[in-house]
């Protein structure tokens, strides 16, 4: 690999821990406000949101400028949201505007992937980037919950700068700030991220004229018989990703009995999985085969509806990291098929634009959905069976859809050789 690859890959790293971590700090935050239980469902949600909103017009920011100069930008947005926090700005709003910044992070961050690497590099790049930001999902689950915890913060609140007052008087004030400065050290990264050399034709600028040629984009994708696979199953991982972060801190609470930071811990044991999983199958799938994983995806929702039969620590760990394994495993040949398919059919800011679109209106959905259903007072375990079994129909509905596209495929290509 490239020695910008690791430049990469570390201010991927840092800014990802940021975000996890801080996603954490807000829920504690919202919980010391006495906040309904409604509103850390909400809270991913507005995070989510500019990722939907923004979705015609990052991929031709990203492919404007130097993608190493928009990660820059992106990241110091990200530190403008977190500062928003001290200032008493409700959590909504704040993690709204680190969301803002991470949407237009994700095109550039990807995008310059296929600007640095051939093809065939791609699902090993992937299995490092993936790998790297799951681990940063488990150290920013992790972190986030030390943060919150009184050990912790009490360390945090004693420390003092010699001749300085910081003006840190809280808890969350003191998370805050551990947070604010990783965002800073991926800053500082992303000054040191390499010049491609890679040159876009001249960007479109009217907005009208970027959402149809969005549509259009995300039309050629839906319509390609590999990118359309592909695509619906990075869509629903996600979005069943976020919500399953949700499930997991609620089912610790009521069936192991865990308070909120010791919580943390088992979404970041389901990330540990998913680091383990992607690192495989970067080493096990090649890119022509990356399909032959999609009936993991059917075995991880099985598994997940078994989740309320679950009750002690000893079964948790293991069922959570088998969640987490099969995960990765059929994430990553997925996300290295759609970006290979994305970069030959558009241009890679575009592409990822496109993903990044439908992967988030997904969370969108997904989190509207447990909301509601929280709202409506539902039983934990009944939600839970609603979601793994539907995360289990939706894959083998998506594997029946890629069997009949084969089989046309393969008539197609009888047809053609009997012309011949």
């Amino acid at each position: 690999m490239k020695r910008g690859f690791y430049t990469i890959m570390a201010a991927q790293f840092f800014s990802s821990l940021a975000d996890n971590a801080l996603f954490f700090v807000a829920i504690d935050l919202l919980m010391r406000m006495k906040a309904p239980e409604t509103l850390p469902p909400l809270l991913k949600l507005t995070f989510v949101l500019f990722y939907v909103l923004l979705a015609p017009f990052v991929g031709a920011f990203a492919d404007a400028y130097a993608k190493g100069r928009v990660m820059f930008i992106a990241n110091l947005v990200k530190i403008a949201g977190c500062a928003l926090f001290f200032v008493d700005v409700h959590p909504l709003m704040a993690y709204a505007v680190v969301g803002f910044g991470a949407a237009v992070y994700s095109p550039a961050k990807y995008g310059i992937l296929t600007e640095l690497l051939p093809p065939e590099k791609l699902v090993h790049a992937n299995g490092w980037i993936e790998g790297l930001t799951v681990t940063s999902i488990i150290f920013g689950t992790v972190l986030g919950g030390a943060l919150v915890s009184s050990h912790l913060s009490g360390m945090l609140l004693s420390f003092e700068v010699p001749f300085i007052d910081t003006g840190i008087e809280t808890a969350t004030e003191a998370a805050l700030t551990v947070v604010a400065l990783l965002y800073l050290l991926a800053t500082l990264f992303n000054l040191h991220i390499p010049l491609t050399g890679a040159v876009y034709a001249n960007q479109e600028r009217n907005p009208f004229k970027l959402i149809t040629d969005f549509a259009n984009c995300s039309a050629t994708l839906w319509k390609d018989k590999l990118g359309q696979i592909s695509l619906a199953v990075t869509t629903l991982f996600w979005g069943a990703g976020a919500t399953l972060q949700l499930l997991v801190l609620k089912w610790a609470e009521k069936s192991l009995l865990l308070p909120f930071d010791q919580a943390t811990k088992l979404v970041g044991v389901v990330a540990v999985g998913v680091a383990f999983g992607a690192v495989l199958s970067a080493r096990l799938i090649p890119l022509k085969k990356s399909l032959s994983v999609i009936p993991m995806g059917i075995v991880m929702g099985a598994i997940v509806a078994c989740m309320p039969l679950v009750s002690t620590m000893q079964l948790a760990y293991p069922m959570l990291i088998l969640v987490g394994l099969l995960s990765g495993f059929f994430l990553v040949p997925m996300n290295a098929l759609l970006q290979h398919r994305g970069h030959v059919l558009m241009s890679a800011g575009h592409s990822i634009a496109v993903q990044n679109f439908n992967e988030n209106l997904s969370i969108l959905t997904m989190l509207a959905m447990y909301a509601i259903m929280i709202k409506l007072d539902m039983d934990l375990d009944v939600i839970i069976l609603l979601f793994g079994g539907s995360v289990a129909g939706i894959m083998y509905l998506i594997m029946r859809t890629h069997a009949a596209n084969q089989r046309v495929h393969d008539s197609l290509s009888l047809i053609g050789a009997h012309k011949h």
